[in-house]
């Protein structure tokens, strides 16, 4: 017990010899926080700024490849208030980018890069339609391409809720600066997918 009383008494001296080092050492690692902190600011005030100018043009559209065409699209609500992230692959069942707008609620985005003049068929609004309201949760249902839709998928998606993004469509939305929301006439109140039912 005395041997303990000792040393801990030895390591109450000692800390108190060295205290000034350690208030130096947590000073230190304050502005090492604070400057990461700021960093982190300046950075997403940076990339805000860059994708607030964001305009894409369809020339460039059509020579990305899919990911990047996800990534382009999800890059592209950003720039419109949305908080967006790509999602894509195997396990989002048919979603590639998902956006949240307390506004307008939730949005489940389908890409389709096609080669140009490629058109888009109705199997595709059936499957977005299939999983975007019971998977993902989503107000709102759209599919964007660079080619085209046939006239039965557009009408399809017209009766059933999943909006169509063509390339007409997208050039305004890229590159001409028109919010997605601006384009497709999404009201400013969650408007519910026919698949949604109220709580």
């Amino acid at each position: 017990m005395v041997a303990l009383a000792q040393a801990a008494a030895h390591l109450a001296a000692k800390a108190a010899e060295s205290w000034p080092l350690l208030a130096l050492a947590g000073l230190a690692v304050a502005a090492v926080l604070a400057g990461l902190r700021v960093r982190d600011r300046l950075r997403r005030r940076a990339d805000g700024e860059r994708l607030a100018r964001l305009r894409i043009t369809l020339p460039e559209l059509d020579t990305m490849g899919d990911q990047d065409f996800e990534y382009a699209l999800r890059d592209l609500l950003v720039r419109d208030g949305w908080t967006a992230r790509k999602v894509g692959g195997g396990g989002y069942q048919v979603a590639d980018v998902i956006g949240v707008r307390p506004s307008l609620g939730r949005i489940v985005v389908q890409a389709k890069h096609t080669r140009v003049g490629g058109k888009v068929d109705s199997s595709v609004m059936y499957q977005v339609k299939g999983t975007a309201g019971p998977a993902h949760g989503a107000d709102h249902a759209v599919v964007v391409t660079n080619g085209a839709f046939t006239r039965d998928a557009m009408a399809w998606g017209d009766r059933h809720g999943v909006r169509g993004v063509d390339r007409d469509r997208l050039h305004r939305w890229a590159h001409e600066g028109k919010t997605l929301h601006e384009l497709l006439g999404l009201s400013a109140r969650r408007s519910r997918l026919p698949w949604r039912r109220e709580a």
